[in-house]
């Protein structure tokens, strides 16, 4: 049944993957990564502008999934996937809401489990914006990319281009966050001093 919603997307090309992308954001359980190669295997240039499409109508879908998580909480989850994929989600969380939503925009655990447990666990809708706008700018333009310079034969180099993605991007932007979280103790470590002098 899936499948053949897809081949029926497929048939609507860009506004295909438009309507999969944005849905994958927010309860379709087939990423739209899929779709994605597929319309690009039929024509390589236009890979750029599929991996736009898709893009935009992910980030549009996006806070409808933290609406949903936010008004129906975890039980949406269990009903949508897999338990095992939504207990893993929620541990990222725990530990780093950060670094779950980055990550999880790499990993092969569906994106709307992140945009839906962002809601049921009351993460700041503006950061899961900026994350996902970094994240899965990440994803669609790899594969958008090796397509529009390769053509049909990149078929076989995105089959593990989320490992790819994930083994360059994933250690760069946790280094970022612990930058930053660094930076900001720092920061806080320089302000109590300043008050306990007054």
């Amino acid at each position: 049944m899936m499948q053949g919603l897809i081949d029926f997307l497929k048939d609507f090309g860009a506004w295909g993957l438009f309507i999969h992308s944005f849905a994958d954001s927010v309860f379709f359980p087939i990423p739209a990564f899929f779709l994605q190669v597929s319309l690009s295997l039929l024509n390589p240039s236009d890979a750029l502008w599929l991996a736009t499409v898709g893009y935009i109508a992910c980030l549009l879908g996006t806070p409808l999934g933290y609406l949903l998580g936010k008004l129906l909480g975890r039980s949406v989850l269990n009903r949508l996937l897999k338990p095992s994929w939504v207990d893993a989600a929620e541990r990222m969380f725990r530990k780093n809401g950060e670094a779950a939503v980055l990550i999880g925009s790499f990993t092969p655990v569906p994106f709307k489990v992140f945009t839906i447990l962002s809601g049921c666990m009351n993460f700041p809708l503006w950061r899961l914006m900026a994350y996902a706008a970094v994240g899965r700018a990440a994803k669609f333009y790899v594969v958008g990319a090796l397509f529009f310079l390769y053509g049909r034969a990149a078929e076989g180099m995105v089959k593990h281009v989320s490992l790819y993605v994930f083994a360059i991007a994933v250690p760069v932007l946790l280094l970022l966050l612990y930058m930053k979280r660094k930076y900001a103790k720092k920061k806080q470590t320089a302000a109590d001093g300043a008050t306990t002098e007054k």
